[in-house]
């Protein structure tokens, strides 16, 4: 593998345990990962070293699951998971073992999710164990639990996630007997914490696979569960003077593989959630067209409770919220004065909207007239910084002798405005404009 440094502490850590005297193997997604000639994110380790023992050869540790025999090594400005061996038995809550029994190197890799998570690599010698058939499963790109997929399921629902997940994201097949007792179980789901479901959801809506995370997220019967609101989208019929591709999944489906490599977190939400209100606002008009009127505005309203239902962080439901609730009004931009335009171009989403806005033509009629007019102007307002910072602050019109008020308020606004426009250029020509304005009672708009 080439030099990456979490691996070679993940080395030195199995070495510190092996001379020891204890077993330490890699196990889990970074083996498959090298396997596959993909660069590893975590480094985890499995040993017969008890938890007491681990701690006792690491300076710095931290005992995250002792009781399940988890600790976090700390090194080298990582973390590591190294874990004992271990059977388990009994998952009463779907989620936890109610027994943990210390074992050995096969038992712990039976008790494994997916053969291809099940293998264990000696990172001293190179030696690979494989007791689950992981290593064909992974050449055959294909995902299987160990064992009976009943029983996996039922040890940690969340594993009925994981599957869709890992699949989409390895780009995998799900192996027959696997996904059937994923669609029979689909509605244990909702037994996992908003928590758990949420970061699954953020893994598999990740570009470039979210489409087929998508697709198979409703196939498993899982989209009905965890985004119920979304099903109404299938055979939602749209305008095809606007929309050639079909239904409003169909154009969600497009726009999540539009999305590219460095997409912001937000734009898979902003894709999926954005049109979620047509099924309730469709309408035939007269005219023989399909509308619907007001779909940006419950939309904002839908997106704010499912977003909150999943717990996503407080500022990032505001900015998907805010994104669906403004996309419908960027095609208005070229009519904009300059100084509405640009207050839009200033917002801090204004990235994100522009990005969706994007995506959402490229998912559509493919026109990007709008989308070049505000890309342009985007450029040309950075090109002024000038304007970035207001002429005048509140500080500024107290000190004329403004009362702080709404009148205040609607100076600065104004005045900001006439900045903008490029009518005020310079704080003395600003403060000049407020004396005046100032002096006169609050009539003036």
């Amino acid at each position: 593998p080439m030099k990456n440094p979490a691996r070679e502490t993940a080395v030195e850590i199995a070495r510190t345990l092996q001379t020891a005297g204890y077993e330490a193997w890699l196990v889990g997604g970074c083996v498959r990962d090298e396997l596959r000639g993909a660069m590893a994110q975590d480094y985890d380790l499995a040993t017969d070293a008890r938890p007491e023992a681990v701690e006792a050869l690491f300076p710095r540790t931290h005992g995250v699951g002792k009781a399940f025999g988890v600790m976090l090594v700390l090194k080298g400005g990582r973390q590591f998971e190294v874990a004992t061996f271990r059977a388990e038995s009994g998952y009463a809550d779907g989620r936890r073992p109610d027994e943990v029994t210390f074992g050995d190197a096969q038992a712990d890799a039976l008790r494994r999710d997916f053969t291809v998570n099940g293998l264990f690599l000696n990172p001293t010698t190179g030696e690979l164990r494989d007791w689950v058939g992981g290593e064909a499963d992974l050449k055959a790109r294909v995902l299987r639990t160990i064992g009976d997929s009943d029983e996996r399921f039922a040890e940690d629902h969340l594993r009925l996630l994981r599957a869709v997940r890992f699949a989409a994201q390895l780009d995998f097949e799900i192996e027959p007997a696997t996904f059937a007792a994923v669609q029979a179980h689909a509605e244990q789901i909702n037994r996992v914490s908003a928590e758990r479901i949420r970061d699954e959801l953020l893994k598999l809506f990740r570009p470039p696979h979210a489409a087929r995370g998508l697709d198979l997220l409703r196939e498993s019967g899982l989209l009905a569960q965890v985004l119920p609101e979304l099903m109404a989208t299938i055979g939602c019929e749209q305008s095809p003077k606007y929309h050639p591709e079909g239904d409003v999944y169909q154009h969600i489906r497009l726009m999540l593989d539009q999305m590219d490599a460095n997409a912001p977190a937000e734009l898979p939400w902003t894709i999926l959630l954005h049109d979620i209100a047509k099924p309730d606002t469709y309408s035939v008009g007269e005219d023989g067209l399909i509308h619907n009127y007001g779909h940006d505005k419950l939309g904002a309203e839908m997106s704010e409770g499912i977003l909150e239902r999943l717990r996503f962080p407080r500022q990032q439901i505001d900015d998907i919220v805010f994104t669906v609730r403004q996309h419908m009004n960027l095609a208005a931009a070229p009519k904009m004065r300059k100084a509405k335009l640009r207050r839009l171009l200033m917002r801090p989403t204004f990235p994100l909207e522009l990005e969706q806005h994007r995506i959402d033509c490229l998912g559509s009629h493919r026109k990007l007239e709008i989308y070049d007019f505000l890309s342009a102007e985007r450029d040309a307002l950075a090109a002024q910084p000038a304007l970035a910072e207001p002429l005048l602050r509140g500080a500024d019109l107290i000190e004329l002798g403004v009362a702080p008020g709404p009148r205040l308020g609607q100076l600065l606004n104004e005045l900001r405005d006439r900045q903008l426009a490029e009518e005020i250029t310079t704080r003395e020509a600003a403060l000049v404009w407020a004396k005046e304005n100032a002096a006169k009672s609050g009539s003036t708009d």
